[in-house]
């Protein structure tokens, strides 16, 4: 069956691209903002370049009042934000944190998600997480006239909990989305070439 994305309307398009295009890692992004706390999932999200260190995720507006997700705004104003690598521990937290909630609540007191400081100069990690990259704003993209913006973040710094890097190997275990449904990835790999 071949599928002509022109036309196609945008609905059905990101179910055949989020459907095939698998697995997707979740970026579990921390902003803050006059001291509150914003955690959302994204799963148009990967890793860009090494040099320079970057990553891709894919924001987009609120389905309530087509306004800029709290995430995209926070990174537009700060120009940081840390993405964690969810642990499969905090899928319910996960799910609860994709929600829509006015700018001025933080996901991590309304849902009980817990946080922790590891860089003073950026926002903390969240939840259980094993694996966080602390990114400073580097360049957004126009996709014509989508609300969905592409910002490219500069990794600064990365954090990996001791459990699970050994002699300069990474092994964990990470939640994916294949389609709408969450999966699980293992990561197994040697970090030295």
């Amino acid at each position: 069956m071949l599928f002509d994305f022109a036309k196609l309307d945008k609905a059905k398009r990101y179910k055949l691209m989020s459907s095939s295009i698998i697995p997707r890692p979740i970026a579990w992004i921390v902003t803050k903002q006059n001291d509150i706390i914003n955690i959302a999932p994204f799963s148009y999200f990967t890793a860009l370049s090494s040099n320079p260190p970057t990553l891709l995720v894919s924001i987009g507006h609120k389905r309530t009042d087509n306004t800029p997700k709290d995430t995209l705004r926070n990174i537009r104003e700060t120009k940081k934000c840390t993405i964690c690598i969810a642990n499969p521990k905090d899928l319910q937290k996960l799910e609860l944190s994709a929600q829509i909630l006015d700018k001025d609540i933080s996901e991590a007191k309304e849902f009980n998600i817990t946080t922790k400081e590891i860089i003073k100069d950026f926002p903390p990690i969240a939840g259980d997480s094993q694996v966080a990259f602390f990114c400073e704003f580097y360049q957004e993209i126009k996709l014509g006239e989508s609300k969905t913006i592409p910002i490219i973040l500069e990794i600064k710094h990365q954090f990996l909990d001791d459990k699970i890097y050994q002699d300069e190997e990474i092994i964990h275990t990470t939640l994916s989305r294949i389609g709408k449904y969450f999966a699980l990835a293992s990561k197994e790999f040697a970090i030295s070439e």
